[in-house]
């Protein structure tokens, strides 16, 4: 029988086959890049370094030989790593299929905001790391999702010298069968949704039943293809990895799968966001306590002139509630209608920032503001690269460093660089144990100024200024710690955006209520140059950031449904949890949709220079 041409062929078949195949390849791929120990033991004992200074910690129920410690510790030595994760080669099919789909293990090295990932059952690390990250080494054996969640810690604190590796002599012993709580707790572990995730995986398995039973022959062949993967990416000649339950994962991964994912998604839902009931117990009487007093108390006296340039003629840009958290409270942007500057107005007292900042880049939103920083690597190199062509700079001071984030990367792009941070959080910290900066200020920049007068050949401030009370005195201090000639670059959202009009109070980046100045580019330019500063380059599309329409989804969500379990809310209910289910559910496709368009902004904005942020380098005149 003649096949049908192309023209006749089913394209969500097609769709579905080319991206079952090409997952398997990847993994097939992946698996191989991945180093794989000796197996003999004469080939581990010679030349081995000494184990002093290493530790393996292993899952319960792993008994790892000499053999093996003794390779993995020969190969960390080799190749400068300080954390090494170790794969079992009978890791179950799943877990391996996972894993592989989370970790490219050529680029998993050089990617210093890379997550820690793992197996779950073993890794090495020297004893300097463990103390850095302030981690014992004794006790009871964690179980995998306790292993997992320190391997993520762990490269934090070796962010470029962090690798894995199969280790043929290592079993996975017995492991804890991986029921819904401990594949949620698992996913957990590793910074993944797994509430989210289970509806996806729910949503493919829809969509690959519906292709199977309504497109003829290449709908079979897609479901024949999903079926077979395992074995195509793990059971080819040659492979490293044994798992044991390969045939009868493959045999029945459809059945599996669907049950696998509703009772992660059962699981899931049970349990509360924040974690251990506790400390959210805790949070929740502490945010109760403060609430009783009102929130009218955050907020200062609405001043009526523009703090930039002293104009009465205000105008009310937009008003919104705390879209971010959903903490009581709503507040108004006000523009200046002499010089365009937008500034929160009445301006938040700093206990009304501490409460509205309290659980979102450290406590309780600490974990998934720290997710977000982790995936901004190309626009922290584009920012480090923006001084490529002006010097060589052997000092930098990050201000509103957070964690470090930029730091840790922008040193691929200047290795010879000491890189300190500033900010007013326990972040920086943090980032100074991690290695990610050299030396961390904790306070308010104009605090320092004096103190680091003239110290900095480079002073940067991303998305830092407009959190800020008083831009121009931050601007002051900037002028103040660059040495004559040293260079200052700023990034801030763009208040002029068409993209701000278009969607309203639902525009990520009026980022309220933390947000307390947008600033026109051109008064930025006037008030460097007041300063003694001459403007090198500026920079629009390049420092645009493509989330307006999924931001907008995220924050129209979280508006018609908060989190039900947020501390400073009313006891969840049932019924509020179900509505948020829904509403997340309901928000799937939005999100789909948004993530498109995101990408279609992006590229426009790239080409016509125009995006919603701009990025700004400038020289100090020497006088």
């Amino acid at each position: 029988m003649t096949p049908p041409p192309l023209s006749r062929v089913r394209w969500t078949s097609a769709v579905v086959l080319a991206t079952l195949g090409a997952g398997a390849v990847r993994a097939g791929r992946r698996l191989r890049a991945v180093p794989v120990l000796p197996v003999s033991p004469a080939a581990t004992t010679a030349g081995v370094p000494r184990a002093a200074g290493w530790r393996l910690l292993t899952a319960r129920g792993v008994e790892p030989d000499p053999a093996t410690f003794l390779a993995a510790c020969a190969h960390a030595e080799r190749e400068g790593l300080r954390v090494l994760d170790l794969i079992p080669a009978d890791l179950a099919t799943e877990r391996a299929l996972g894993l592989l789909r989370l970790v490219d293990p050529a680029r998993y090295r050089q990617d210093r905001l890379g997550e820690g990932r793992g197996a779950g059952f073993a890794v090495l690390v020297t004893e300097e790391v463990l103390a850095r990250a302030g981690t014992a080494a004794g006790g009871p054996r964690p179980a995998p999702a306790e292993l997992l969640a320190l391997t993520r810690r762990l490269k934090e604190y070796a962010a470029d010298a962090t690798g894995l590796a199969i280790a043929p002599g290592l079993s996975c012993g017995r492991p804890e069968g991986l029921r819904g709580p401990a594949r949620a707790a698992e996913l957990r572990a590793q910074g993944l949704p797994p509430g989210a995730l289970a509806a996806a995986q729910l949503g493919g398995l829809a969509l690959l039943a519906g292709v199977a039973v309504r497109q003829g022959r290449w709908g079979a062949a897609a479901a024949g293809l999903y079926w077979l993967q395992p074995y195509l990416a793990l059971g080819g000649p040659g492979s490293p990895l044994r798992p044991a339950d390969l045939a009868r994962a493959t045999a029945a991964r459809p059945v599996r799968s669907l049950g696998a994912a509703l009772r992660t998604a059962a699981a899931a839902g049970r349990a509360p966001a924040g974690g251990d009931a506790a400390a959210e117990a805790a949070r929740a009487a502490a945010y109760r306590e403060e609430l009783a007093a009102g929130t009218e108390r955050f907020l200062e006296p609405r001043r009526p002139d523009c703090p930039w340039c002293g104009s009465g003629r205000l105008t009310v840009r937009v008003r919104v509630p705390d879209l971010l958290q959903g903490k009581p409270g709503r507040f108004t942007l006000e523009q200046c209608e002499a010089c365009g500057h937008v500034f929160q107005n009445p301006r938040l007292t700093p206990t009304g920032l501490e409460f509205y900042y309290r659980d979102f880049y450290d406590g309780r939103g600490g974990e998934g503001a720290g997710t977000v920083f982790g995936r901004l690597g190309a626009a922290y190199r584009l920012r480090a690269e923006m001084l490529l062509p002006y010097g060589d700079p052997a000092s930098w001071l990050d201000v509103g460093t957070g964690h470090g984030h930029f730091c840790n990367a922008a040193r691929a792009v200047w290795p010879r660089t000491r890189f300190d941070g500033l900010d007013m959080g326990d972040g920086v910290r943090e980032a100074e144990r991690r290695g990610w900066v050299e030396t961390g200020y904790q306070g308010q920049f104009p605090e320092f100024a004096s103190k680091l007068a003239g110290q900095y050949e480079v002073v940067s401030m991303y998305h830092y200024l407009e959190h800020t009370r008083d831009p121009l005195a931050e601007l002051d201090a900037a002028a103040a710690v660059l040495a004559p000639g040293g260079y200052l670059t700023i990034e801030l959202p763009d208040p002029e955006s068409r993209m701000a009009r278009l969607l309203g109070p639902a525009w990520l980046p009026w980022f309220q209520p933390q947000h307390q100045h947008l600033v026109p580019a051109v008064n930025l330019r006037e008030a460097l140059a007041d300063r003694g500063f001459t403007v090198l380059a500026e920079e629009h599309g390049p420092a645009h950031q493509g989330n307006d329409f999924f931001g907008a989804v995220a924050l129209t969500a979280t508006r018609l449904a908060p989190d039900p379990d947020r501390p400073w809310g009313p006891p969840a209910t049932p019924g509020a949890r179900a509505l948020a289910g829904a509403v997340r559910l309901a928000a799937l496709p939005a999100f789909a949709g948004a993530a498109v368009l995101d990408a279609l902004r992006t590229v426009a904005a790239r080409r016509t220079d125009g995006g919603n942020a701009y990025r700004m380098l400038a020289r100090k005149d020497v006088r």
